[in-house]
């Protein structure tokens, strides 16, 4: 679909909602106007009356069987003229997709990936029921989106409180797995293959980490929470969780972390060795994430292992000591039907985790599931929403709230991310990375650093290099890299 732009600068937000209903079409911008000879396209466009203080917004959508226009005017002296004619722009390319379609979208025109973010911003300059009818009038975001977005915030204030102009996170990538499941794009590699890898790439996380820490203590930062995740850390052997959290046991100031999580992920890579070396290292959170307990929706997607053994390393893990786990689930995965993704809600809420983080599953770009032509919005997009109101209805009945939200571009029927967990056990790094409240100093290959301003809302990116043999054999050039977040603080004495 050719999404044509004339005079206006709304085009990644016209583009983003286009990809909302059309998810599986290549999407390509136009700066010129439709020929003849194109019969598919949308058009969009603004044209400004200063004479009379008016500009007309005019959106046509056609296609071999569908050619309708939506128009409106609005005044050019109001406040935000910009943001108040990308909406009303966007509100007629919506009524067409949906008219185009025959669906309407749960979140609206919100393409953003944080929606709750957007919804502080509002409840605090405005209040709660403002931004609650602002989301339900102007964004057209469902009744049930609506209080969903209101709770989650509600919850989030609470974590947010904690942070202060000197906090930090730390996340330390393990980027290797058993296996690669069918829907993951990560960088990740599958221990087999990367084998020789493992070992000197932790010798060189730890050297990272060593740094990261004394610029932590040198700029007299807090570490609010630390989080190591993957790929599936517990692919390590014992021997290397312990060299690994010893390294951040020994060098950050534990004393002052409220939370230290590692993402124990896959369960067929847990064993009670592992689980005492995490435990016994100060490790307080741990997820351990079975996507699904069905088995055949669990082979079909590659993961090596059996629900029973979801059971088996949970148990584990509660017989090691831990007293806060978290779960993630995915509704929509291939061959998962509303039913049996019950029956796995069911199983889980037996085990009772302190936490459980509810994805909707998003098609990426690399993933196997994308380059096999699997397709995002088909039938399985009705399987994945009566999945996700199953967790709506469930889990606040088992005494789960929602903590955090996010969303992802193509996912199955435009849906969110949310995490729920019991009170007092809602994951801070979470809620600390997706509203961006302070800096995160990442370590390892593919962490992204994100330099908080802490007066302000601007962030400076520091990337590590992707892959772990870049990241071995361009080092130097890490700690090079590492270096710009002690300049950056040092920029801001």
């Amino acid at each position: 679909m050719i999404v044509y732009i004339d005079n206006h600068k709304f085009a990644y937000e016209m583009e983003n909602l286009v990809r909302l209903f059309l998810p599986n079409e290549k999407i390509c911008i136009s700066t010129d106007s439709p020929g003849s000879m194109i019969t598919s396209y949308i058009f969009t466009s603004m044209n400004i009356n200063e004479q009379i203080g008016n500009a007309h917004i005019y959106v046509r959508v056609r296609t071999d069987d569908f050619d309708e226009t939506s128009v409106k005017d609005i005044i050019i002296d109001v406040d935000d003229f910009e943001k108040k004619a990308e909406r009303t722009m966007a509100i007629c390319l919506y009524g067409l997709l949906c008219k185009l379609t025959g669906k309407t979208k749960p979140w609206g025109i919100l393409t953003g990936v944080r929606p709750i973010k957007l919804f502080r911003r509002l409840s605090d300059e405005y209040g709660t029921l403002y931004a609650e009818d602002y989301f339900k009038k102007e964004l057209l975001v469902s009744d049930e989106k609506v209080r969903l977005s209101s709770w989650t915030e509600k919850n989030e204030r609470e974590i947010l409180a904690l942070s202060k102009p000197e906090s930090v996170s730390i996340y330390i990538s393990v980027p290797f797995c058993p296996s690669r499941c069918s829907y993951c794009s990560f960088i990740s590699q599958t221990a087999d293959r990367a084998k020789k890898l493992i070992e000197p790439y932790i010798d060189l996380l730890c050297k990272e980490i060593v740094m990261t820490a004394e610029i932590v203590r040198d700029k007299r930062l807090v570490p609010e929470s630390i989080y190591i995740g993957g790929g599936t850390p517990t692919i390590l052997s014992a021997e290397q969780l312990r060299q690994l959290i010893e390294t951040v046991k020994n060098n950050f100031d534990m004393s002052v972390c409220r939370e230290f999580t590692v993402e124990a992920g896959r369960p067929d890579t847990i064993d009670s060795e592992k689980l005492s070396v995490i435990y016994e290292g100060g490790v307080d959170r741990i997820s351990i994430n079975p996507q699904t307990l069905n088995d055949s929706v669990l082979e079909v997607i590659g993961r090596k292992h059996t629900a029973q053994q979801m059971y088996d390393a949970f148990k584990l893990a509660r017989t090691a000591g831990f007293k806060n786990i978290n779960t993630d689930l995915i509704a929509g995965l291939p061959t998962d039907t509303a039913d049996s993704f019950s029956k796995t809600l069911d199983g889980i809420l037996t085990l009772s985790p302190e936490s459980i983080t509810v994805h909707t599953l998003a098609l990426k770009r690399s993933s196997r599931l994308n380059l096999e032509g699997h397709n995002v919005n088909t039938d399985n997009s009705r399987a994945a929403a009566k999945m996700i109101s199953i967790c709506m209805k469930k889990l606040p009945q088992a005494g789960y709230e929602p903590y955090y939200l996010y969303r992802q571009s193509k996912t199955e029927g435009s849906l969110e991310n949310t995490g729920w967990a019991k009170k007092g056990f809602e994951g801070k790094y979470n809620v600390f990375v997706m509203d961006e409240t302070h800096t995160v100093i990442g370590c390892g290959a593919g962490a992204v650093t994100k330099l908080k301003d802490p007066v302000g809302n601007s962030l400076t990116r520091i990337f590590n290099y992707k892959y772990p043999y870049e990241y071995i054999s361009g080092f130097e050039e890490i700690l090079k890299r590492k270096e710009k977040v002690r300049t950056y603080y040092d920029g801001l004495s």
